[in-house]
């Protein structure tokens, strides 16, 4: 079981850009096609950006032409919250990192094989470690 990191308001400002804070902390989006790690294909492991939690190995990313990095699966299952969304009048599953409950982004289940899924993220929820070596 992970340790939860909860933090007040005014420490997760302090600790986060105001963008950042906008997606992880009040639930917003960035603009599709906007975000830095859109098109990236380096190797390594992108972590929550709110708390450096491991969220995605990079070899599970794909391009799924809807403005937002993609991902078929995460690290590990707990990882990740899952959490219905029936905001925006529609019903949708956001993700949220399984460490500090930051806003993720929403997954959806029109994604590649294996799993069938697209965890579709915001890359101001990320940060992207590299591969060592």
């Amino acid at each position: 079981m992970m340790e939860k990191l909860t933090l007040s308001d005014s420490e997760w400002q302090a600790r986060l850009t105001p963008e950042q804070f906008q997606v992880l902390r009040r639930h917003g989006t960035e603009r599709p096609f906007s975000g830095c790690f859109l098109g990236t294909k380096e190797p390594g492991t992108y972590v929550c950006a709110g708390c450096d939690q491991a969220l995605f190995i990079a070899g599970r990313k794909f391009e799924s032409g809807t403005g937002w990095p993609s991902f078929t699966e995460p690290v590990t299952p707990d990882a990740l919250r899952e959490i219905t969304d029936s905001s925006h009048g529609m019903v949708r599953t956001e993700v949220r990192c399984g460490c500090c409950d930051g806003h993720l982004g929403h997954v959806f289940p029109d994604g590649p094989p294996p799993t069938g899924l697209r965890y579709c993220m915001n890359s101001l929820a990320l940060k992207h470690v590299p591969s060592a070596g």
